[in-house]
C-alpha cells in the first residue's frame, strides 16, 4: 500500500552444525517449544504441500499470548518464509524469512530476516517494535545455535514418560480438577500457594497462583508455569523458571474417554543440564542418574495429581448418580 512506512532488520549466527539439520529445526514447528525457551505449544492448523498455518503460544514479558502465522517451506533452497496473519496492535504487519547456508559439511550460517511496520506508521511505536525485534531474533538465533549443536547429545540428555490412570467418572471432572491449579493447595497434601501457574485457556488467560511449601509452609520451590488449556481433552504445560537440574521441563495431561470411564495420563519431556549435574547432585553422579532422580520425583507429583483427580471425579460421579 502507498505510503507504508515498512522497515526491514537482518540478523546472522553461524552454527557449528549441518545446515540441513539446523533447517529441519526450524521447520518442524510443532517442536519449537523445545528449541525456543518462550515458546509453550505450537499447533499445525493447516498443511498444504509446503505452506502451513501454525498457531505459537509463547511468553513475552512475562505476560502468554499467541499468534497465527502463515510459513512457505522451501527445503532444496533451505529457507522459510513466514508473516504474522494478524498481528497485535501496534504491529500492522510483521513477516521475514529464515536463510540457512552451508559453509561446509559440518557448519551453517542462518540469517533471520524481518520487515514490519506499526499501526498508522507511528514512529515512536515502530522504534519499540523495532527494538523488540532485534531482541527476539537475537534471543532465537542464540537459542537455535544452542540446540542444533548439542543435537548429538539429544537422546542423552532428554527423557520423555508418561503415568496413566483409569477412572471411573467423567473426563469433564478429571480435566476441571487438574485445570483448576488455584484449589490444588487445598486438594493436594503437597502443594501451596507460592508459586505461579500463568493458565492459557484456547480464547484467553487467567492467571492463577500455586507453588510448593516445605513442612513450615515457607515456599519450598518456586515453580512458574505456562499452560495451554483445549477443554476438556488436553493441558499442555511449559516450565518457565527452571531447577537448577534442567533445561527444558514441559508435558501435557491428556483426558480420554472410554465409554463410562476416562484414561487420564500425565505426560512429560524434560532435558538435564549437564553442566549442572556435578553441582547439584555431587562429583560423578552423571546425566544417567540425574535422569532417575527427575522421573522418580515428577512421576511421584503426578500419580500423586492423578491419585486426587480420580477420587475427585469419582466422588462426583457418585453423587450425581444417588441424587
Amino acid at each position: 500500500m502507498a505510503g507504508e512506512d515498512r522497515r526491514g532488520a537482518e540478523h546472522t549466527m553461524t552454527v557449528r552444525a549441518p545446515a540441513d539439520r539446523v533447517y529441519g529445526l526450524v521447520a518442524a514447528a510443532e517442536d519449537w517449544p523445545r528449541v525456543f525457551p518462550p515458546l509453550v505449544h505450537v499447533d499445525c492448523l493447516e498443511r498444504t504441500g509446503r505452506r502451513d498455518v501454525i498457531r505459537v503460544w509463547a511468553v513475552g514479558d512475562g505476560e502468554p499470548g499467541g499468534c497465527v502465522s502463515r510459513r512457505v517451506l522451501a527445503p532444496e533452497r533451505r529457507c522459510i518464509g513466514f508473516r504474522q496473519e494478524v498481528p497485535a496492535p501496534p504491529v500492522a504487519f510483521l513477516g521475514g524469512r529464515w536463510e540457512f547456508e552451508p559453509v561446509s559439511a559440518r557448519e551453517c550460517r542462518v540469517r533471520l530476516r524481518h520487515e514490519y511496520r506499526a499501526v498508522d506508521d507511528d514512529p515512536r511505536q515502530l522504534a519499540r517494535i523495532g527494538r523488540t525485534v532485534v531482541r527476539r531474533a537475537r534471543a532465537e538465533l542464540e537459542a537455535l545455535r544452542r540446540s542444533a549443536e548439542l543435537e548429538g547429545l539429544g537422546d542423552e540428555l532428554l527423557l520423555s514418560f508418561e503415568d496413566s490412570v483409569r477412572i471411573a467418572g467423567s473426563a469433564d471432572d478429571v480435566y476441571a480438577f487438574v485445570r483448576e491449579a488455584r484449589s490444588w493447595s487445598e486438594r493436594l497434601p503437597s502443594a501451596g500457594g507460592a508459586g505461579a501457574v500463568l493458565v492459557a485457556g484456547a480464547r484467553g488467560r487467567t492467571p492463577c497462583g500455586w507453588g510448593r511449601a516445605d513442612a513450615d509452609g515457607r515456599d519450598a520451590e518456586r515453580n512458574e508455569t505456562v499452560r495451554v488449556c483445549f477443554p476438556p481433552r488436553r493441558i499442555v504445560y511449559k516450565r518457565t523458571r527452571l531447577p537448577e537440574l534442567l533445561s527444558l521441563q514441559m508435558g501435557s495431561w491428556v483426558f480420554t474417554p472410554c465409554g463410562g470411564t476416562v484414561t487420564a495420563t500425565a505426560r512429560h519431556t524434560v532435558a538435564v543440564d549437564p553442566a549442572a549435574v556435578d553441582a547439584v547432585l555431587g562429583a560423578g553422579a552423571g546425566v544417567a542418574r540425574a535422569k532417575d532422580l527427575v522421573r522418580s520425583a515428577l512421576g511421584a507429583d503426578s500419580r500423586l495429581t492423578l491419585r486426587y483427580a480420580k477420587e475427585y471425579a469419582e466422588a462426583r460421579c457418585l453423587r450425581r448418580a444417588t441424587a
